[in-house]
């Protein structure tokens, strides 16, 4: 992999991770409904302007309705539970979950686009999801947490919830969007996705202005966290291939769970991590990134 291009997985991953510090730090004051609306207002905003000099209005004109339906699939549910989530667990545990983005993608594509996994891929998803149910275990009180009043279980839920959109996102996307310029894509879907919370935000909304530090939490989720993170994404896509650029996924728990014991004084456990890793390896041989070495016929 080129300099250049090592240069923006690392960038990416780091960005992608701090996405649940900026998401646990603003829904505290906006609530959850908000935090997704304004995150993907300020990405609509951001990203437009640059789709509109790229010369891709016609194009967004045509495919208006797939892009705006992707978008809600892509970020403005995925968004929303993951807000309600990180009400109640740590921004760790949500980036591991999150890694397990490719396993449901590889079912959902699987089962919709008849992409049959074979071999190690299979291998690949039955440890992830062995890997996920471990960790889920360990979460799987449904009693409510003394803060949130939320119990960890059903954000554990709402983040597969969350990651099973994703899935079906990049399913609809190869199927639907393959083609299409990939910042018109990237900047449909956030206002696809505006427009779809929008009502609810407004119903919503807090009740006391946030405070200064939720405002700047949110800023960056929009335009760093979103914007420049889709533009680093599709960069990255394009110089280093689609396989490459998904395994970004297994580094961002990485940075996720280091902002969160260094910002926050989130406690990170053994089991956490065992998890974790069990996760990670199945979701790279489920992808195909990681495959199992074939054993020679004896001579």
């Amino acid at each position: 992999m080129p300099l250049a291009s090592i240069i923006d997985f690392v960038a990416l991953a780091a960005i992608w991770g701090a996405s649940f510090l900026f998401m646990r730090l603003a829904v505290g004051d906006f609530g959850v409904v908000c935090t997704a609306a304004v995150r993907v207002t300020i990405a609509s905003l951001f990203l437009l302007p640059l789709m509109l000099f790229k010369g891709h209005a016609a194009a967004f004109r045509q495919h208006w309705w797939k892009v705006c339906l992707v978008g809600l699939l892509n970020s403005g549910l995925p968004f929303l539970l993951f807000a309600f989530a990180l009400l109640s667990i740590t921004t760790g545990l949500s980036a591991i979950l999150n890694a397990t983005v490719p396993l449901f993608g590889a079912l959902v594509a699987w089962s919709w686009l008849n992409d049959r996994p074979a071999g190690s891929r299979v291998l690949g998803l039955v440890v992830g999801f062995a890997g996920v149910a471990a960790l889920a275990w360990d979460k799987a009180s449904f009693k409510p947490d003394a803060v949130s009043g939320i119990a960890p279980a059903w954000a554990v839920l709402a983040c597969l919830a969350a990651t099973v959109c994703y899935a079906f996102a990049a399913s609809a996307t190869k199927r639907f969007l393959t083609g299409l310029p990939p910042l018109m894509t990237a900047t449909g879907s956030q206002i696809g996705a505006a427009l779809a919370l929008v009502i609810p935000a407004l119903w919503l909304r807090p009740v006391h202005m946030p405070g200064a530090q939720a405002w700047l939490a949110l800023l960056v989720l929009g335009v760093l966290c979103t914007g420049v993170a889709y533009i680093l994404y599709f960069r990255l896509i394009e110089q280093a291939g689609p396989s490459r650029a998904l395994a970004v996924t297994f580094a961002i728990p990485v940075f996720a769970i280091l902002y969160g014991a260094l910002f926050l004084g989130e406690r990170v456990t053994p089991w956490m991590l065992a998890c974790g890793a069990v996760v990670v390896l199945g979701t790279a041989l489920s992808t195909g990134l990681l495959k199992m070495p074939r054993l020679r016929p004896a001579a």
